[in-house]
């Protein structure tokens, strides 16, 4: 007899499907006599199936189409807006195409008449049904509404919009993003900008990017360390957004030919967040990128940086000796502010007296001084380092060692029986010591002085909502230069979800280039031998490079 699943259980539609053997859906319905519970939720609950292969046998045992995440994120807003999000929410309901004459809406429940006959109501329009697992629904709908939600309050700030003047006496001292009134004499600009602001605060972004381009103003953020689209209001707006950014930072709203750089606060909740602008002229008009530094108090320590066990009792040896340098090396946004933090953090105590020298102060720690660099007003980072000289320091972190001056006094202190933390600019931990010497430094104090130098990257973590195993062809494997002993290790990727945004990523992990400066990286140095030779001779130690790290994670 030929096998309909419209008149089966759904446990034999799965076994017919391949999804459970007899022996499992025998041992889940003997379970189920103890627990009562349905059958889909029970096998759910085994780790026996997942939601989607529980979705396919529902679908096929009601006669309608299933649909997945997949399918539900990549539906047209415009077309699940024809539900209000009240009533998605309320009867588990997505809007996932629109027709002339039909709308697709998928459905937990899909024999719920009452709800199909209410859409039909609103819409004018013959529902067809589809089968999509509640989480399935729950993502869509926060996915999609949040997002129609923020479109109409861009449409809303632009509907207004007129010339915008501003005044350069605005200190623009800080913008409160918590407040919930937006007054009707407010500029739409100031709406617009502040909807900018809290939407990158939301997203965890470090960085705004206000882009002019032909026929848009693309606003991107980068969010763990990629650049994302998050809205596009119309070139008309450029002028506008420029201006009040411009107000905010205490710059020049006249000048639009010359690059300026400044700065503001925001103030959201109990949070406070230092805004750094930088304005660049383009062609389409001036482009705007702001960098976002939580003002509050550090919370993070060394175990929660991504440091493996054998790392971070290496990292903790040498930040606790009595003098030396402590070096942390990567381009900008690979993480060596919040390494040096966590540090000093771990090491400070009431007997120490530690100062820092910073441009920007980034966070606030508890228990040490830390002075902000000023260069307009000659506070700079050599002018600053020789105040410092008296005040009886143990421990001394230099935000960055930018020329001759700062790393020649960086050196001598380190000489003279102090602990020193600071960071370079450089590729690895190798090209770090070269770079020292590089700026000016003569070999024998840079050897002499270095306890440690650490490279440093931040890596993007795969998704835990989505996260699925994944075998990656030999073609990939070849490309990133995966070594023989991990090639048969088991692989994941993130599929993408609602909760990261569909990337397949969220959050970040350091991983870490270790060099031990003893004695043959020490002589290595005094003979000013090149970044490749010390490489050599540090891998031959046990130094782990930043690939290789990263590959064992």
């Amino acid at each position: 007899m030929m096998f309909n699943p419209q008149f089966e259980k759904i446990g034999n539609i799965l076994v017919h499907e391949a999804i459970l053997t007899q022996e499992q859906l025998e041992s889940a319905l003997e379970r189920q006599k103890t627990t009562s519970e349905k059958l889909g939720k029970l096998l759910l609950s085994m780790g026996l199936l997942s939601e989607d292969d529980l979705v396919r046998a529902y679908a096929l045992q009601m006669g309608h189409r299933a649909v997945y995440d997949e399918d539900l994120l990549r539906a047209n807003s415009s077309d699940v807006k024809y539900l209000p999000e009240d009533f998605a929410t309320t009867n588990m309901a997505v809007a996932v195409a629109v027709t002339p004459t039909t709308i697709l809406v998928a459905m937990e429940d899909p024999e719920d008449l009452a709800t199909i006959d209410t859409i039909e109501k609103i819409t004018k329009l013959k529902v067809e049904v589809l089968v999509a697992s509640d989480s399935s629904i729950n993502r869509a709908i926060e996915y999609h509404y949040s997002r129609i939600r923020q479109s109409g309050e861009v449409a809303d700030a632009l509907s207004n919009i007129q010339v915008f003047a501003g005044s350069e006496d605005d200190e623009g001292e800080g913008v409160d993003l918590s407040s919930q009134r937006v007054s009707d004499e407010e500029a739409p600009f100031v709406k617009l900008v502040n909807l900018i602001l809290q939407e990158a605060i939301k997203e965890r972004a470090t960085d705004i990017h206000v882009e002019p381009q032909a026929n848009e103003v693309a606003i991107r953020v980068r969010i763990d360390g990629v650049l994302q689209k998050i809205m596009a209001p119309p070139i008309s707006s450029v002028s506008g957004l420029t201006t009040r950014i411009k107000i905010l930072s205490n710059l020049n709203i006249a000048e639009r030919r010359l690059p300026q750089d400044g700065r503001f606060t925001i103030k959201t909740g109990d949070r406070e967040i230092d805004v750094r602008v930088s304005v660049l002229p383009t062609i389409f008009g001036e482009k705007i990128v702001m960098r976002l530094l939580d003002k509050g108090s550090f919370n993070m320590d060394l175990t929660g940086l991504g440091f493996v066990e054998k790392e971070i009792n290496i990292f903790k040896r040498w930040i606790t000796q009595p003098y030396g340098m402590v070096i942390i090396s990567g381009p900008t946004g690979s993480g060596k502010s919040t390494t040096l933090y966590a540090s000093l953090k771990d090491i400070k105590s009431e007997g120490t007296n530690i100062t820092t020298v910073e441009d920007p102060v980034e966070y606030q720690l508890g228990g040490i001084s830390q002075v902000q660099v000023k260069e307009k007003i000659g506070l700079t980072f050599s002018s600053t380092l020789r105040s410092i000289l008296r005040q009886d320091p143990d421990i001394l972190l230099i935000g960055e060692i930018r020329d001759e001056e700062t790393a020649d006094i960086a050196i001598k202190f380190s000489l003279t029986g102090h602990l020193v933390f600071s960071t370079v600019h450089a590729n690895d931990a190798p090209s770090t010591i070269t770079r020292l010497i590089d700026i000016g430094i003569p070999p024998f104090l840079v050897g002499s002085s270095l306890n440690l130098v650490m490279a440093q990257r931040l890596v993007r973590r795969i998704c835990p909502h989505c996260k699925l195993e994944y075998k990656p062809t030999d073609e990939e494997l070849t490309r990133v230069q995966v070594p023989e002993q991990f090639k048969k290790n088991t692989f994941y990727k993130g599929k993408g979800c609602v909760n990261c945004r569909q990337t397949g990523y969220r959050g970040r992990t350091g991983i870490f280039e270790i060099l031990e400066v003893r004695q043959p990286i020490r002589k290595m140095i005094f003979a000013n031998a090149n970044q490749e030779e010390i490489r050599e001779r540090a891998a031959e130690l046990g130094m782990m490079s930043l690939r290789d790290a990263g590959i064992s994670k």
